[in-house]
């Protein structure tokens, strides 16, 4: 293989690698074994251009015509002139894909679902990342230049992803830089002349016995010692940033802290909590977030707030842009909150894991009093609490005073108009939202007489009778579109439903918000609660004046119904009745789930009872294993157990072949197992320390077996036995089978052992050095195969195109 083509092949390589960064953003991933199969095609025609050969920017320009092509062909061959050739439509129908790519892009959260102008835009652009590639370290022959378009195309995708394996994007591309690297620095060695190997010919029917000089010359020590900086320098690139300090985690995830410092000032930014809470609840493990303990009797309707998004703009809810001032002592009444309705007030001692780094403090809703330390700014109009200056959750101990508020159905349903104020800002929905649905929020509150009859409908309709099904491997999504998919599927999780339900009640002149934050979790033996990962949720909160703003539970298997939505029946409708599943848990009893007694069977099932059924996947802090984690953890200890074993393995397989005394019985056969023997000799040496050297004969080099190892006399006498079989094999005009040969090679070998410390004898055993001879294997048939069917055929049929036949020199 020459050295264009092995630079050819290294910058695909390592273009492919750069890319898999990209493989968290996009679900599913065909994309990128499609993209490997077109940088394939523009990689060969380079190395046909090149072969030509073509002036270099001839080359480039080549390439880039046949990367359009292939573009073409794979997106937009209708519009195309047979298929390939873009004209007009084509290029319009290109611009078009690519504005719907810019569109989804910001429509969806990671992972985003594989449109046609999003993986145009992936495939695309991993083509030009390639042709640059390809461009500066094969036609150009500059190959440290080519890994600034890498870094970028890893930068971006970097930057996009929630990190959770950046460390395994960051080593794949890392690895496809460096083979570039050294592809490109063995060819400059080579043009400088030929690596000689240090050692004679092997004689015919003597197979190679090992490292022989050839391996070990000096003129590759300059490729050595590049690849040790190499690996070098990628374990320091590796290892450094594990040994920084994390500042990720938590739902959210998010820094956002409060401008300003000092009393008064300050505002706090937009948050989109989609991504964050969708990878919370898709987590394989129910890792512990919050623990707290409470002076409620049930908690139930204790759910732990962190953010409200008020602001719908038609791409996603949001926070607005808010003014923040110091922590008061005593916080302001909560606002439409008034004297008729019951409140009674609670304390809650809170603490956050200490790898739960969160901007937003959780806190029961509405709370009147936050005793907590540190750098913590208070938001009046949702009444949040958020870290000022990188101020963030992990580890916090705090208190809460909250109040709970229990207002009846006969209060909500004559609640007054609310303020025009707030009517006005709390209903705004975008012109983009389709006006389906408004029709269906009318259709569904058809009959109700007034606002709190209406909520009641949609949540119920959402929960109960409207076919919805939770599902959070749902692709996300919170924009006009998303809306309508979902409506229409009538499958998501709480983000879908409590979006929707928010988007419609604002539809119907009812003011609505989305709130952000936990469920109530899970009760443990020693009083506490615990709060998971598992337990991240998102609701809808209406505003009802009288009460202020009031939580609905439109998810289904989610948290709790309130009461104050089943104590009057919205209409005289017999089909608008709730039934009694939702409702089991808005009881109150002292525990705050029934999870405790239902099996991770159970829940898998969905068969669990009480509350345990409405939050299937909320209380797994005593559940068992799924079959997927099982299947993944004992892979990956088979993985872990079987790999570093296979040298071991593949050594007493090949001595256990070399040494089989059955077989044939003609002088041939006999010949054969001699030199077997002898090769299982040289490379048990070799396993123990003892370089071999093809330019010894048999006896040297079984003398220098001797004198390095320090063999006793039995050993050695069976050695030199061993030699004077080869010696007949490959010298006498008609060798005689010697007897024996078998034994003598492990009698040798015992004597090996017994010369050897501890440490040789588990190096011999476990990593025998003799191993190596397999990667020489593979890559000399690699090359052999490429050579036969790859590059040589180009080469065969250029040749015939410059010289056509009978007019050779």
């Amino acid at each position: 293989m020459s050295g264009s083509v092995r630079l050819a092949i290294c910058a695909t390589v390592a273009t492919v690698a750069a890319a898999c960064a990209l493989l968290p953003l996009v679900d599913p991933a065909s994309w990128l074994l499609q993209t490997a199969l077109l940088l394939a095609v523009q990689s060969a025609t380079g190395v046909v251009a090149r072969r030509v050969p073509l002036p270099r920017p001839l080359t480039v320009a080549v390439q880039a015509v046949v990367t359009l092509l292939l573009l073409t062909l794979v997106f937009v061959r209708d519009q195309a002139l047979g298929g390939v050739l873009p004209g007009p439509p084509a290029l319009h129908e290109f611009a078009l894909l690519l504005r719907d790519g810019a569109d989804d892009v910001g429509q969806y959260a990671t992972p985003a679902p594989l449109t046609d102008g999003i993986r145009l835009m992936l495939v695309g652009g991993v083509m030009v990342i390639g042709l640059v590639v390809d461009a500066l370290a094969v036609t150009y022959r500059s190959a440290a230049p080519a890994g600034l378009p890498l870094l970028a195309l890893y930068s971006v995708a970097a930057g996009l992803s929630d990190g959770g394996n950046d460390w395994l994007w960051f080593l794949l591309a890392a690895v496809g830089y460096l083979l570039l690297l050294l592809a490109e620095g063995r060819d400059r060695l080579s043009q400088w002349g030929r690596v000689f190997s240090g050692g004679a010919p092997h004689p015919a029917g003597m197979p190679p016995s090992g490292l022989a000089g050839a391996r070990g010359g000096s003129a590759l020590a300059p490729v050595r010692t590049g690849r040790r900086i190499g690996v070098l320098a990628l374990g320091i690139a590796l290892v450094v940033p594990a040994a920084l300090p994390s500042l990720d985690g938590g739902l959210l995830n998010r820094q956002a802290g409060g401008a300003g410092s000092g009393s008064g000032g300050g505002t706090i930014s937009a948050v989109n909590p989609l991504v964050s809470l969708q990878d919370s609840l898709n987590q394989p493990e129910n890792r512990e977030v919050l623990r707290y303990r409470t002076s409620s009797q049930t908690t139930q309707d204790l759910y732990l707030r962190i953010v409200a998004l008020d602001q719908f703009d038609g791409t996603s809810w949001k926070s607005s842009e808010r003014h923040v001032t110091d922590v008061p002592g005593q916080l302001p009444s909560p606002a439409g909150l008034g004297p008729s309705v019951r409140v009674s007030s609670i304390d809650t001692s809170i603490s956050a894991a200490d790898w739960y780094a969160q901007n937003w403090l959780p806190l029961p809703y509405p709370a009147s009093r936050v005793q907590i330390d540190g750098r913590w700014r208070y938001e009046p109009e949702g009444r949040t609490l958020v870290g000022d200056r990188g101020q963030t959750t992990r580890g916090a101990r705090y208190r809460v005073t909250s109040l709970l508020v229990e207002p009846t159905a006969e209060q909500l349903a004559d609640a007054p108009p609310p303020p025009p104020r707030l009517r006005n800002e709390y209903t705004k929905v975008p012109d983009s939202l389709p006006s389906v649905v408004a029709r269906m929020a009318r259709e569904v509150t058809a009959g109700a007489d007034n606002a709190y009859q209406k909520a009641v409908k949609l949540q119920d309709w959402f929960a109960v009778n409207g076919g919805f099904r939770y599902d959070t491997q749902v692709q996300s999504g919170s924009g006009s579109a998303a809306i309508v998919r979902f409506l229409k599927r009538k499958e998501g999780f709480c983000v879908h439903f409590s979006f929707s339900m928010a988007a419609m009640a604002r539809t119907l002149g009812i003011p609505a918000r989305v709130a952000v934050g936990f469920t109530p979790g899970t009760a443990q033996a020693d009083g506490t609660v615990s709060v998971g990962l598992k337990d991240a949720h998102a609701w809808p909160e209406l505003y009802f004046e009288g009460v202020g703003w009031t939580r609905f539970e439109p998810t289904p298997s989610r948290g709790t119904q309130p009461d104050y939505t089943m104590e009057q029946t919205p209409s005289g409708e017999p089909s608008d009745e709730p039934t009694t599943e939702p409702s089991a848990s808005s009881e109150p009893t002292a525990e705050p789930t029934a999870s405790d007694s239902c099996t991770p069977e159970m829940k898998k099932l969905d068969t669990c009872g009480g509350a345990a059924a409405q939050r299937p996947d909320s209380g797994a802090s005593g559940g068992g294993w799924s079959a997927t984690k099982v299947t993944s953890w004992s892979s990956l200890a088979v993985l872990l157990v079987v790999v570093p074993l296979l040298p071991m393995l593949w050594r007493r397989r090949i001595r256990t072949r070399r040494l089989d005394g059955s077989g044939g019985r003609t002088e041939q056969d006999a010949a054969d197992r001699i030199l077997a023997a002898w090769r299982e000799l040289t490379d048990s040496a070799w396993d123990f320390g003892v370089l071999p050297d093809d330019s010894l004969t048999s006896r040297s080099a079984v003398a220098r077996m001797v004198r390095v190892a320090g063999l006793d006399a039995e050993p050695a006498r069976a050695a030199q036995r061993v030699a004077a079989a080869v010696e007949q094999v490959l010298y006498a005009p008609r060798p005689r089978p010697v007897p024996g040969v078998a034994d003598d090679v492990r009698l040798v070998l015992a004597g090996f052992r017994a010369k050897a410390g501890r440490r040789e004898r588990l190096r011999a055993l476990l990593a025998p050095r003799s191993a190596a001879q397999v990667v020489w294997a593979c890559g000399q048939r690699w090359s052999a195969l490429v050579e036969r069917w790859g590059f040589a055929r180009w080469a065969r049929w250029a040749s015939q195109l410059r010289f056509p036949r009978g007019q050779r020199s």
